[in-house]
């Protein structure tokens, strides 16, 4: 596992290449992980929708009021 100090390291390194590429490559790079983000974003939720889904289908998720929350919370304790 890396330091926080190596990390902070390694991410000024890549900061310093990066601001050697020329002002359009910078710009390419940043379109590109601009997408790449929206798109692993997206796969989480699927992934998180897909868990949620389970859960429904198993019975884990339960549905009902901020007062059935609330009494159910009394129950446990």
């Amino acid at each position: 596992m890396m330091s926080d100090r190596h990390k902070t390291s390694v991410f000024q390194d890549v900061i310093e290449t990066v601001e050697r590429f020329s002002l359009e490559d910078r710009e390419i790079l940043l379109d590109i992980l601009k997408k790449r983000l929206v798109e692993q974003r997206r796969l989480q939720l699927v992934r998180e929708i897909a868990e949620v889904r389970q859960d429904y289908k198993e019975g884990k998720i339960q549905f009902g009021t901020v007062d059935d929350f609330l009494a159910a919370l009394d129950e446990e304790l």
